[in-house]
């Protein structure tokens, strides 16, 4: 178990990004300053090899020009997910956010907390990075000090997420991490198993916004309570977690044998299937990522939460601290 630095390029601005590898027997996690970016995690497989399951680029060049779509790995914030209308109400103030899509703003907006440099520490046993995000920037009111602490152990990367607000918010903060457990760049994940504690999910628009209220899973495309392969199923909505024990998400890959569970404290997980990736962009393995090339698994509140009273509440106040965990557990079946 250890943890090391190594520079990983500059921005055009002159600010240094540095790369973290964290290491834990056979598993190793590489993580970015830029945008608290997890580029990689190597973990073995049943046959005991080796393989890069997380997608990214191999330069910070490639995270700048093109990372602001899909979110490779990055830390997102102030608010996964989408808010309608870019704008909403606080204590009766009307706070105006830039649009990123279409007419919304979708995960903080088109300079989110995956496009900033955090302040890194680490103690040899945990990686801990800082961001303080300004009042207003994006939009958002309050200054925000958010860290985010990265431990991995017994083949389990947890991220443990707080923050804390001068004036009143909204928070909503994630890890748009993409795995492929056959291997980066390996082909799609549509092979996979999934399962999903999430006896409900969040029914949405065209344009990917709440159309009001939860919805049982139960007999459709969404009942994922019991483990299936992906198949042709499209993804790109909230589960809301059923409450008991054992993982929130089971994911394994039948050919390698690789598994991830997810754990996590937070009410919902996105369940993204890759569906924008068009063989445009090419991977830290020289591979170009097509359609459904990973899976995201983002532990979050629901989307549109200021618009949705009868959703869980993502306020923040003075006085008070955000605090979620979510846990990844690599393994072998």
């Amino acid at each position: 178990m250890g943890i090391t630095a190594q520079p990983f390029g500059t921005l055009p601005d002159g600010t240094g990004v540095q790369r973290y590898l964290l290491t834990d027997g056979d598993v190793r996690v590489r993580v970015l300053t830029y945008g608290g970016i997890v580029q990689s995690a190597d973990v073995p497989g049943r046959d005991g090899r080796t393989a890069n399951v997380v997608l990214g680029f191999g330069s910070l060049d490639d995270y700048v020009r093109h990372n602001a779509d899909p979110h490779f790995g990055g830390l997102i914030g102030r608010f996964a997910n989408r808010i309608a209308g870019a704008r909403f109400m606080l204590d009766g103030v009307e706070h105006r956010l830039p649009a990123n899509d279409g007419g919304n703003t979708l995960h903080g907006g088109p300079e989110g907390f995956d496009r900033r440099v955090w302040a890194a520490e680490s103690d040899g046993s945990a990686l801990r990075l800082t961001y303080v995000s300004a009042d207003g920037e994006e939009g958002f009111p309050g200054r925000l000090t958010a860290t985010v602490t990265y431990t991995l152990a017994d083949g389990a990367l947890t991220l443990d997420y707080t923050a804390v607000t001068d004036a009143p918010t909204v928070v909503n903060l994630t890890s748009h991490t993409y795995v492929n457990l056959a291997g980066e760049g390996a082909g799609d994940v549509r092979g996979h198993v999934l399962r999903v504690a999430a006896s409900r999910y969040v029914p949405v628009d065209d344009a990917g916004l709440p159309t009001g209220g939860t919805a049982p899973v139960a007999g459709g495309p969404f009942d994922l309570t019991a483990a299936r392969p992906i198949g042709p199923h499209v993804y790109d909505h909230t589960f809301v977690l059923d409450d008991g024990p054992g993982p929130a998400v089971h994911v394994s890959d039948p050919g390698s044998g690789r598994t991830l569970d997810v754990t996590t404290t937070q009410p919902g997980v996105q369940v993204y299937t890759g569906n924008f990736l068009d063989g445009s962009l090419t991977g830290t393995g020289g591979v170009r990522y097509a359609k459904h090339a990973g899976l995201a698994l983002e532990t979050q509140h629901f989307p549109d939460s200021p618009h949705h009273p009868d959703f869980p509440s993502t306020t923040l106040r003075p006085g008070e601290t955000y605090r979620s965990t979510t846990t990844f557990t690599f393994g072998v079946a």
